[in-house]
């Protein structure tokens, strides 16, 4: 029996698979990168990714080989290895966890939004998620310190819990349809205070600026405003389905006699419709920018302009990560 032929050391992975400058090719790798069922796999699995990964970025192709063995490798690796430090994230912080903890938290917010201590309680799990994900996924170019963590997450708490509870008694006297929309203006408004709080160094001090073949032409905080206005709005794109359109359902099952002879199961049916929800607009949702976003040269501040003058007069774009 013939072998396959051997596989190019040329293929880079260290990109995505699908052309990343469409909204289609952004999807089909977001759709991998948030699948679920990798929190499924064992130790022994994500080992053997790391490996196929490493010898093949060292030029060592294992015999037999495949290209789709080879993505599925690097797809799985990257799921539960940090890129910048190599070590294994924690669980729950991964990006294929954020479908089943959505899902689970929003569906519980969702339900149980009527009292006081249920809404303080599930805002406070809610953002207690965010700070453990967004310290997963923390740059290893510019790590977070546990004084910025601690403030990200003690002020986009109490945003989420001031906001939640203001609105919640501004719609006492509303219909009831309209209290069920709280929890998700709570969280529009935590993502909008977290996600700059937790990314302050970036507005500070900028993000780096490249030219299209990744060299380094220096720091922009005016791109750095751009990429955490894009990741906010993709953040609060990602919770808008899962927390406007299960409301709408569950109003109208509630003036059912199934709801009312069945009342236990309003829960379940809450974090199934918000898990439907979140499926696609996660993936869908982390794909609206590309993640190599860029800026005209003239929209930087005027210094950072002079810099990439004196080294390539005739550049018009710039290129910079957005983060997630």
């Amino acid at each position: 029996q013939k072998m396959p032929p051997s596989l190019p050391a040329t293929i880079n992975i260290r990109e995505p698979r699908w052309d990343q400058s469409t909204f289609q090719g952004r999807a089909k790798h977001f759709f991998m990168v948030t699948d679920p069922r990798n929190l499924l796999l064992s130790g022994a699995t994500l080992e053997e990714a790391r490996r196929v990964v490493e010898d093949y970025r060292a030029g060592t192709v294992q015999p037999g080989l495949t290209e789709d063995q080879l993505w599925r490798a690097k797809y799985i690796y990257d799921s539960a290895f940090h890129p910048d430090t190599g070590e294994k994230m924690i669980l729950v912080g991964r990006m294929s966890a954020q479908v089943p903890m959505n899902m689970t938290i929003t569906g519980c917010m969702l339900t149980f939004y009527r009292t006081t201590p249920a809404v303080l309680f599930w805002q406070w799990v809610n953002q207690s998620f965010n700070a453990i994900v967004n310290y997963t996924n923390r740059s290893g170019d510019a790590p977070i310190t546990p004084s910025q963590l601690g403030t990200a997450y003690v002020s986009a708490t109490t945003g989420a819990v001031v906001t939640a509870l203001g609105l919640k008694s501004l719609t006492k006297h509303l219909p009831a349809i309209i209290g069920r929309y709280v929890p998700f203006a709570a969280v529009a408004a935590a993502n909008c205070i977290n996600i700059p709080l937790m990314r302050q160094r970036e507005l500070k001090l900028g993000i780096p600026v490249t030219d299209e073949n990744g060299n380094r032409l220096g720091e922009s905080t005016a791109a750095a405003q751009k990429a955490i206005f894009q990741v906010v709005v993709s953040r609060i794109g990602m919770a808008a389905p899962a927390m406007a359109i299960p409301p709408v359902i569950m109003n109208m099952l509630e003036k059912r006699a199934f709801l009312k002879r069945y009342p236990y199961l309003n829960a379940p049916l809450q974090v199934g419709l918000v898990g439907l929800c979140l499926v696609f607009a996660t993936p869908l949702c982390c794909a609206l920018f590309p993640q190599k976003s860029s800026m005209p040269v003239s929209s930087l501040e005027p210094e950072v302009q002079d810099q990439i003058r004196k080294k390539d007069p005739w550049l018009e774009t710039v290129y910079f990560n957005k983060g997630l």
